[in-house]
């Protein structure tokens, strides 16, 4: 089957924990500002991207994370961070990102999150082409 690919250009951000609210109704959970305007933006770029109506069946997701590399270090540790011999170990986690991206992918590419039955999620670092997250989806039925 073919696969699908969106890039969201720009800084990762990952799922922030909810606020969560008791009301006469029930509880209810609110995403944090950042995360909200961050799943609006892979949204938009989603929409720009994806040509078609959201796939039926099985999904395999991959989700690559290309983080910033910080100004400080020794241009060693730099150029090993491009080479990929150095990889982000640092906090956030990549089910942070994964969720944010698949949170904000439901209704587009896919109809229900329940659909994917394989993620691969990796983060890296890249000065060349930015920061941003490549998202591959492939139907594997």
């Amino acid at each position: 089957m073919a696969s699908h690919k969106i890039t969201v250009p720009g800084e990762p951000v990952p799922q922030g924990r909810p606020r969560v609210y008791r009301t006469p109704y029930g509880v209810r959970g609110v995403d944090p500002p950042k995360s909200r305007s961050y799943k609006a933006l892979v949204s938009w770029h989603a929409h720009q991207q994806w040509h078609g109506e959201p796939l039926d069946g099985a999904l395999k997701v991959r989700v690559d994370v290309y983080r910033s590399i910080q100004k400080s270090g020794s241009k060693r540790q730099h150029d090993a961070k491009m080479l990929g011999t150095i990889r982000p170990t640092v906090k956030p986690d990549v089910d942070n990102y994964y969720k944010a991206v698949s949170d904000a992918l439901t209704g587009i590419a896919w109809h229900d999150d329940n659909q994917i039955v394989a993620i691969t999620v990796a983060t890296y670092y890249d000065d060349g082409g930015g920061p941003r997250v490549e998202i591959e989806v492939e139907e594997l039925s």
